[in-house]
């Protein structure tokens, strides 16, 4: 008889205050027959404080590319596995993708389990606009990379969310500001959920000035305000609208025209676009 195939469940685990551990998440941890984990000896003392007895097997990024077939061939033989992480949610800076991706390729379920996570803790306390965020994860140590990404970031227009190890955050806020983001709000979160929790904000020139004397200790995350509209050259664009229209454009083509090459607004772009000539 064929078996039904398991699930992998991809658990969040806490980022520093036990006590975030969800009641759902302990449940998945005591019912499947393995806990995937990225530091076995790091994970068993949540897993203690839960009284959760199930065996936990390393899975990290040395690992993963060896383990993974034998994993998904427990999958189809019908056990079920949960994979976590240090603290937080899996594959966000974290190992796993591997296996996730291969498990849905072999049409194995994947169930993820919410819980904590330290992009989203730093977002929704720092008082930067969460509506719309890029988040980059830990960036190179250095190199062409490194200053392509911190050069995107400092060009992007809405916020950007960064890890940092403690030990670099003051050299990545002033290759920030050299780039041109030196006066952008941004804040700088640091001991998320754990006893000396802190959110330091300023402009980012400011935080790497304080950094540079101080620097932090613990997990660090760096939020970052969207660059300010570029200033728009009305007379300019009012005079590409010209040309255009004695060239024999629409309307809706300068307007279109109008928006792409200076940035306007449609609704200023479609002014300047019925202005008599």
């Amino acid at each position: 008889m064929a078996h039904e195939p398991g699930r992998l469940y991809v658990v969040s685990t806490p980022i520093g205050n036990l006590a975030d551990f969800t009641p759902r998440a302990a449940d998945t941890l005591r019912a499947v027959s393995a806990v995937l984990a990225e530091d076995t000896r790091h994970s068993r003392r949540l897993l203690e404080h839960y009284a959760i007895a199930t065996p936990v097997e390393p899975h990290h990024e040395h690992n993963e590319a060896r383990s993974t077939p034998r994993l998904l061939e427990r999958l189809r033989a019908g056990e079920s596995l949960a994979l976590i992480t240090d603290a937080g949610t899996p594959l966000v800076s974290d190992p796993g993708a591997r296996l996730v991706r291969a498990a849905l390729d072999a049409g194995i379920t994947v169930v993820p389990i919410p819980g904590a996570s330290a992009l989203l803790a730093a977002l929704v306390s720092c008082g930067i606009a969460a509506d719309r965020f890029t988040f980059y994860g830990f960036l190179d140590r250095k190199g062409p990379e490194r200053r392509e990404t911190v050069d995107e970031i400092a060009a992007l227009p809405h916020t950007a969310v960064v890890y940092e190890a403690p030990g670099r955050v003051a050299a990545t806020l002033t290759a920030l500001a050299e780039a041109g983001a030196g006066e952008r709000e941004a804040a700088v979160a640091r001991e998320l959920t754990k006893q000396f929790e802190e959110v330091r904000r300023g402009t980012v020139g400011e935080l790497a000035r304080y950094y540079a004397e101080a620097p932090p200790r613990g997990e660090v995350v760096i939020v970052l305000a969207g660059a300010p509209p570029a200033a728009v050259d009305e007379d300019s664009a009012r005079e590409r609208a010209r040309a255009l229209r004695a060239a024999g454009a629409s309307t809706r083509d300068v307007a279109r025209v109008l928006a792409r090459e200076h940035g306007v607004s449609r609704n200023t772009a479609y002014r300047l676009a019925h202005e008599p000539s």
